[in-house]
């Protein structure tokens, strides 16, 4: 029976539901989704019976993650790292296929990558990010209010930044730990280096590249009214972290739009051709999230639409600290894909669902889902919800999460295996 409730713990019927579904669609997020949330990316590990279960799900499943497949800092070498030899990966097409930098670098499952739509000169542009921060975090932070010792700048910087070829970073976690007794210094940085990709904008545009790039803070508060995402700071007492990903992404490189560069190779796969062109990228696609939802109904054949399972874990909804009064900010770098595969799921009736893992088990703080609440609320609806998410979603949110995985990615690393096994 198909799930009707929303905030749902009923893996059982979820699986169910989605063994008999022949037109199945998995989009799915990486990080704090099949492998534990780390402060530093190169300690991250994936299991080999999750590569199995992708295989199994060959055609059916594709990720989308604003990290990288390829690099020092790529996902791949983590999956490599599970074979004798780095090339079995490749031979055995072990790889994650599916969108990595936001939704500008493709790969398929043997490893082959393309960067549809960038420019020579945007990745040459790019290429410099990572000596440009080391310089400016060593110059920074040898200086007041940081005073930071030389050693510990060294070790410190050579894990917050992060050599991604198609969307370099800046990943804070280790000053906030590092500043966890003062957490006004890690919120100085977070200021600091906001003011810094800025100025890497600015650079772009002198050298003639406009508006190629901007600017990617994971988690955020969200968009201003110019679309532009917004940071968000650490808390006063040093809990929550706030921001702690600035990357410099190129444009176009946003989840929702790769949510229908997924959609269309999935439809030329299954019925060899191409309903928004086989050149579609997502440097060409609308920037608005209704204008994507139009160009879906437009060009996309409904009766061949997929059921389509997104799946994320950072979604955020927040009344700024120390502003009781003031507007909710809703945002998180899953929030926008996850939206339109439920708008999707709504324009064509198809059936869609939004899974969330709860990944604050992991080594970055931030708000994790109250699991005894929802089983109470599932048993007695009259049990007020909200509590049990506060910090994810509230009673206005447009977004809805069908499914909840409150005990983390090794719980729906299960629930995956076991759907790859029953198709």
């Amino acid at each position: 029976m198909p799930l009707t409730r929303p905030f749902s713990l009923d893996h059982a019927a979820l699986l169910d539901e989605l063994a008999a579904t022949d037109n199945l669609l998995v989009i799915q997020d990486l990080d704090g989704v099949c492998m534990g949330l780390v402060g530093n990316p190169l300690t991250r590990q994936l299991e080999r019976r999750y590569l199995d279960a992708t295989r199994r799900l060959d055609g059916h499943f594709f990720v989308l993650t604003n990290g990288e497949h390829i690099g020092s800092r790529g996902v791949n070498g983590i999956v490599e790292a599970l074979f004798e030899t780095p090339d079995r990966a490749g031979e055995q097409g072990r790889y994650l296929p599916g969108l990595a930098a936001g939704g500008v670098q493709w790969q398929d499952r043997f490893g082959a990558v393309s960067h549809p739509g960038v420019s020579d000169a945007e990745l040459a542009f790019l290429k410099t990010f990572p000596d440009r921060a080391e310089a400016f975090l060593e110059s920074l932070l040898s200086r007041p209010p940081y005073d930071l010792p030389s050693e510990a700048r060294r070790d410190l910087i050579a894990a917050a930044v992060l050599d991604n070829i198609a969307s370099p970073t800046l990943n804070l976690n280790v000053f906030h730990r590092h500043w966890q007794a003062t957490p006004e210094r890690y919120r100085a940085l977070q200021a600091d280096v906001a003011e810094f990709m800025h100025e890497r904008l600015e650079a772009a545009r002198r050298s003639g590249m406009g508006d190629a790039f901007f600017i990617h803070y994971a988690p955020n508060a969200g968009q201003d009214g110019e679309g532009n995402e917004r940071l968000r700071q650490g808390d006063e007492n040093g809990e929550g972290a706030g921001t702690t990903d600035f990357q410099l992404m190129l444009r176009g490189g946003v989840k929702e739009v790769g949510v229908l560069v997924i959609l269309n190779r999935y439809y030329h796969r299954h019925t060899g051709h191409y309903p928004l062109g086989e050149g579609f990228n997502a440097r060409e696609a609308p920037r608005d999230q209704a204008a994507l939802l139009e160009l879906a109904r437009d060009r996309f054949d409904p009766a061949l639409m997929p059921r389509i399972v997104g799946v994320g874990d950072t979604v955020t909804s927040f009344i700024p600290s120390g502003d009781a009064g003031g507007e909710r900010q809703r945002g998180g770098s899953d929030r926008g894909f996850l939206t339109l595969v439920q708008q999707l799921g709504n324009a064509f009736d198809s059936g869609n669902r939004v899974l969330y893992v709860d990944s604050s088990g992991g080594e970055v703080r931030r708000a994790g889902i109250d699991a005894e609440r929802l089983a109470r609320h599932a048993g007695n609806p009259d049990i007020v919800v909200w509590p049990a998410l506060e910090g994810i979603s509230d009673a206005e949110d447009p977004l809805t999460l069908d499914v909840i995985f409150p005990e983390g990615h090794t719980q729906y690393v299960d629930f995956f295996c076991e759907l790859a096994a029953r198709r």
